[in-house]
């Protein structure tokens, strides 16, 4: 029998987040900085001859078939014309519609993952561009490097920004995407800048001045941290994190979190751990 084999779907931080400009079908242009982080949901694998696709357990609210998991690895048996099922168990660390890119990290590693278990032999270039029929941030973590994303965030410029620690914070509210990207008042005209003139310069995010408009839970969240260490909004919310040197000042903040918040502490990272464990995968066959 097939064993199962273990596949990490890290989570991301937006470093940085600027959106520039705004597309006539309504997508946004943007900049944003791209690091993981060593934290994240497993994906247990184990391939059949089944042509079927099974998930446990099952996310509450979300049905089988709208599940990321399921519709990656549909997609890449229509993609491929692969024959082949498998069984997908997930453990599941990374909150939803926290910013945090769990349910697209979850759609990457299954196409990574299956590419290699089915040998289907597709490009990551084509992986990819598969990804992103699933989500915008599916790509990057296909990519698996830090970068900076450019366009509608399918244009990648690898960098190395520092790999701090990081507490990431929740507030207990759920933002969606397009609650934010719809908005009226959010600021659409950031002007483009270099990498290196972005690298270089104090990060921010253009999202979270409306987030925190609409969302109380997510201003006092930034309130509360910023009295520690500098924090930002990641993504379009609603997670919250702060940046450290050290894991123990870090640890040391997260021990005097107020009851209304969950949290972790995580170490950001310039290369996604599921590109190691595909390394390890492939050097093991």
């Amino acid at each position: 029998m097939t064993k199962a084999t273990f596949w990490p779907a890290p989570a991301k931080l937006n470093l940085f987040l600027y959106i520039t400009g705004r597309r006539d079908n309504g997508y946004h242009e943007l900049q944003t900085l791209f690091q993981f982080l060593d934290h994240g949901d497993t994906l247990a694998i184990t391939p059949n001859a089944s042509g079927t696709i099974s998930l446990s357990p099952a996310i509450e609210g979300v049905s089988e078939n709208d599940n990321l998991i399921v519709k990656a690895a549909k997609a890449l048996q229509q993609y491929t014309g692969c024959q082949q099922g498998a069984h997908i168990d997930v453990e599941k660390r990374l909150p939803m519609g926290g910013g945090l890119g769990g349910g697209s990290s979850d759609a990457a590693t299954t196409l990574v993952a299956l590419n290699h278990l089915w040998q289907t032999q597709v490009s990551q270039q084509a992986l990819a561009q598969l990804g992103v029929t699933l989500g915008a941030d599916v790509p990057i973590f296909i990519y698996g490097q830090a970068a900076v994303a450019e366009g509608i965030g399918e244009v990648f410029t690898p960098v190395a920004p520092r790999e701090k620690y990081y507490l990431v914070v929740k507030p207990d509210v759920s933002i969606s995407t397009a609650a934010i990207f719809t908005h009226p008042q959010l600021q659409r005209n950031t002007p483009k800048r270099t990498v290196s003139a972005l690298m270089a310069q104090k990060y921010e995010n253009d999202c979270e001045k409306i987030a925190r408009k609409q969302f109380p839970e997510v201003d006092k969240a930034v309130s509360w941290l910023l009295e520690y260490a500098p924090s930002r909004m990641t993504g379009t919310g609603a997670c919250v994190f702060a940046e450290f040197d050290t894991a123990q000042d870090a640890q040391a903040t997260l021990d005097t979190m107020p009851n209304w918040l969950t949290g972790f502490v995580a170490r950001g990272l310039n290369r996604s751990p599921l590109l190691d464990v595909l390394q390890q995968q492939t050097v093991g066959q």
